[in-house]
């Protein structure tokens, strides 16, 4: 390591380590709701004393939009608010001041350029609302004063914006004597916040009505279905924060934020998204209202409970604080989770496809010493015979933290240990952080300060802070220039060593400043065009992590698909790579929790998620380790990872059953791959989730609304990982009305039912739903690469109909010429009778212009099949190999596709 800027270096690494050390989060180093001034401003607010009306004779509908002034009556502050009618049944409200004395911040890289709108009408109009429509199924009614907001999904109530009266826009003003303490400036331990704008907090109240259960604004350590937070604990807080070893069950902030919310019962699903990237308090409070509480409610009873149902009316109430910006809701009228997700989609952005290998195993460490540490990983590696598709380098590969460079001692050849991991078919990743070292010689630094390309502190200058590297200053991603500049210092001639071969890490990004107030940089940092930090903290992340995709993107000259894997994230992170779940513990209830985690990141719209397998503190035991491997298997992103004073755990490391349970879940997350990377497609169409909580599947069973324990992969495959210690059983639930058959014994559930099943260290739970069709690959590989050519197996879980159907996406794994040039095939698979004693499936594949592949089909299994099979022939009337296990009731079909690029059907004949 270099000694560079030792002063400040060494006190960084003393922080840094004492900080470590504690051995869990310190609360103290991060605010509370009471300490935060305009938090506890807004949240102490005595609800229905709304002073917000609306001024009647402003009201300017036009085609697609309602416009008008508003009015608070207790300082005659005006504003104006809009209400914008969205094609596909989303609603966008949007208030400002009318005059602020300076603008206030919208943000900017979420939507897309232009929203598509939708028709409105004035449906009704007298002298205490306006009725508006949408099409025929939306219905907006505002009421004048104080003003609220109700959206209806054709006559059900569906959401209400200030109904309890809690809206509160601060407006911006002089500076007055005997103003409230923290209004113009606010202390933090040795910190002063600057607010030279004063009070801009924005606040509102948004009501779920006949909601029991609201999901998503991660990210927080705590369960699927959000618990309340009022009156006993702190909001969720939104607040992109380097928290280590985190708390479970608590609102604390962690890396991203998505303030996106979805409220889900029986017949509707409703999403509310509040743009705004400031700093962000939500409280979340359950009631029931009383049956007879307004002619509405009581319609809403019906709904909810159905025209005989007799009680209370479930209701959740939330309470939305942030700091500064404007206020810019959407809400999503769904009805149906699907509707919810692509609702969202179109708002903030498809999910990327990614390349094949991204998707796969990913085997990492802080740090692998060296370019022999490395290398020897990857033998062990396959003479375990463990698939994996990519070798990480944490932060200590570099010239003394400066990032984009290497140790020289250790790595004095990058690009000849790229091309040798690159013979087995794998990539490597590095890790490149935001913060940039100060210290002469630096090209990096040197180009950058020369360019006045960084973050400046409130006087204006350049701000320094201490991270990894000792003094740093941060890239001000917010300017596009900056980023695009950024894009390009990926180029191969610039980033010395690196070859095609290698992706990028994006850690610390929230932004981690080690001496700054909680950990992060002060919000009275300057950026581009002068917002502060406090205006744009929480998007800081996803800027970086889309300029790091560009540069891959733009090295391949536009051709290769990138990779990028980043710690912080917003609203649109889905637009450009993956993140994870961040510094986690190797204890089992950090397993245990990852899945509530992983859940509510991806309802929110990004699906690309894992955690560190193993944790990435501690020591976990071989158990541990190995359930951990079965869990990681089936979830979006697969990565083991851990800290540099834990022990080494390779899974070639482990023992016995322990080696050979971690061994098996990496066979099988390579042996899916097909059925994750054709999810992966889905989802870059629809923003589904990929891995789902149960109610996304099955929205009408009350039973899994609050399941947070089990997930789907996709619609078909249901996973109950073991989260506990010396567990040989499970308790699951079958939801639905088909069967569910055990992927690995065949074995075969009814639905409807919790069945306590067995679940020795040997075995994860996982069923394949009645009625679906699973592509594999069941050919061992070293890598992904390697399966490219290989033939696939075809997994028929039957219904109760004998009937089933699924999806297979094929490309060439890692360009965009299936976007581009419609180099793909796509194929619809089914599987049911046509007559007494006949079965038919059929492959009906579309194939794009110009694409190859020699990719075949060898087997199809079909579980759940009854009948003596007589004959089986193909398309061409050639007879098929047949066998049949009796035991698990499984027919399997012998090489009956010669090619995924031809339409085929195969003719089954029962006696």
């Amino acid at each position: 390591m270099g000694v560079d800027g030792g002063g400040f270096r060494l006190v960084a690494l003393a922080l840094a380590a004492s900080l470590i050390a504690v051995g869990a989060v310190d609360r103290n180093n991060f605010k509370t709701c009471d300490q935060s001034n305009f938090c506890k401003r807004n949240r102490n607010m005595e609800p229905h004393q709304s002073k917000y009306a609306i001024n009647v004779a402003s009201i300017r509908p036009s085609s697609t939009a309602v416009s008008m002034d508003v009015v608070n009556t207790g300082t005659s502050v005006e504003y104006t608010l809009q209400i914008t009618s969205l094609k596909d049944l989303s609603v966008r409200v949007q208030m400002n001041e009318k005059n602020p004395k300076a603008p206030r911040h919208t943000v900017k890289d979420v939507l897309p350029e232009t929203l598509p709108e939708a028709n409105l009408a004035v449906k009704e109009r007298d002298e205490n609302k306006i009725v508006l429509a949408m099409a025929d199924q939306v219905t907006v009614v505002v009421h004048y004063q104080p003003l609220r907001i109700d959206v209806f999904s054709k006559d059900d109530l569906v959401l209400s914006l200030n109904s309890r009266g809690l809206l509160e826009i601060e407006h911006q003003r002089e500076k007055q004597e005997g103003d409230p303490e923290g209004m113009w400036t606010e202390d933090w331990k040795t910190h002063v916040d600057t607010k030279p704008k004063g009070p801009t907090a924005v606040s509102f109240d948004a009501t779920f009505h006949g909601v029991e259960n609201v999901y998503g604004i991660p990210e927080h350590a705590t369960k699927l279905s959000l618990p309340n937070t009022k009156p006993d604990t702190e909001p969720y807080r939104l607040f992109n924060l380097d928290v280590f070893e985190y708390e479970l069950d608590n609102p604390m902030a962690l890396y991203g934020s998505i303030p996106f919310m979805i409220g889900h019962r029986a017949q509707q699903t409703t999403g509310l998204f509040f743009l705004n990237s400031a700093e962000m308090w939500v409280d979340v409070e359950k009631s029931h209202t009383n049956s007879g509480f307004t002619n509405m409610l009581r319609r809403l009873q019906e709904v909810v409970m159905g025209p005989t149902g007799a009680g209370d009316v479930p209701t959740t109430n939330t309470h939305w604080i942030a700091e500064s910006g404007v206020l810019d809701v959407f809400v999503m009228v769904g009805p149906k989770p699907a509707d919810v997700f692509r609702q969202y989609a179109a708002l903030t952005g498809l999910p990327s496809m990614p390349p094949l290998f991204a998707i796969a195993y990913h085997q990492c460490r802080w740090n692998y010493n060296d370019e022999n540490d490395v290398l020897e990983v990857s033998e062990k590696l396959d003479d375990a015979g463990i698939p994996t598709d990519v070798i990480w380098l944490d932060i200590e590969h570099t010239d003394g933290k400066r990032y984009m460079t290497w140790n020289k001692d250790k790595f004095p050849n990058p690009k000849e240990m790229q091309h040798t991991i690159a013979k087995k078919g794998r990539k490597m990743v590095n890790i490149v952080d935001p913060h940039i070292k100060r210290v002469g010689g630096y090209k990096v630094h040197e180009e950058a300060q020369s360019l006045g390309y960084y973050i400046k502190n409130k006087d204006g200058n350049e701000y320094d802070g201490w991270c990894w590297p000792g003094s740093s200053s941060w890239l001000d991603f917010m300017n596009p220039d900056i980023r695009s500049w950024w894009a390009d210092q990926f180029a191969f001639d610039k980033y010395e060593g690196t070859t095609e071969h290698m992706y990028f890490w994006n850690d610390m990004n929230e932004m981690s400043v080690f001496n700054g107030p909680e950990v992060t940089i002060h919000k009275d940092a300057q950026h581009f065009e002068g917002w502060e930090n406090r205006d744009v903290h929480n998007i800081y992340g996803m800027w970086q992590q889309a300029a790091t995709a560009e540069g891959i993107v733009r090295r391949s000259g536009g051709v290769e698909r990138p990779f990028v894997l980043s710690r912080a994230f917003f609203s649109g992170s889905q637009k450009y790579g993956a993140i994870w779940t961040g510094d986690n513990k190797g204890d089992w209830s950090h397993l245990e929790a990852s899945v509530p985690m992983i859940l509510s990141i991806s309802v929110a719209g990004l699906p690309f998620a894992g955690a560190d397998m193993g944790g990435f503190f501690g020591n976990p035991d071989n158990e541990l380790l190995a359930r951990w491997y079965q869990a990681g298997a089936f979830q979006p992103f697969m990565r083991a990872h851990a800290h540099l004073d834990t022990k080494r755990r390779e899974p070639y490391l482990l023992e016995g059953d322990y080696f050979d349970v971690a061994k098996q879940a990496v066979l099988t997350r390579y042996s899916y791959l097909p059925f994750w990377y054709t999810l992966f497609y889905e989802t870059s169409l629809s923003g589904m989730p990929i891995m789902r909580p149960l109610w996304v599947e099955f929205p009408t069973e009350m039973a899994t609304f609050g399941l947070e324990d089990a997930f789907m992969v996709g619609s078909d495959l249901l996973v109950k990982p073991v989260t506990s210690p010396d567990t040989t059983s499970v308790d699951c639930y079958f939801p639905g009305s088909e069967p569910w058959y055990d992927v690995l014994s065949g074995l075969k559930h009814t639905p409807g039912d919790t069945k306590t099943l067995a679940a020795p260290l040997r075995k994860i739970p996982v069923f394949q739903r009645g009625g679906s069709i699973i592509p594999r690959k069941m050919r061992p590989r070293r890598a992904s690469a390697m399966m490219h050519r290989d033939p696939f197996t075809l997994d028929v879980a039957l219904d109760s109909n004998q009937s089933a159907q699924g999806t297979l996406f094929i490309d060439d794994y890692h360009t965009f010429s299936y976007e581009k040039d419609g180099k793909m095939a796509y194929a619809s698979m089914k599987f049911g009778p046509t007559g007494a004693n006949t079965y038919v499936f059929t492959f009906d594949v579309s194939v794009g212009a110009g694409f190859t592949t020699v990719e075949w089909v060898e087997r199809i299994n079909i579980a759940g099949f009854s009948g003596d099979v007589i004959a089986a022939v193909d398309h061409n009337g050639a007879a098929l190999g047949v066998t049949f296990d009796t035991t698990s009731q499984t027919l399997t079909l012998k090489k009956p596709l010669a090619s995924v690029l031809t339409q085929g059907s195969i003719t089954i004949t029962t006696a």
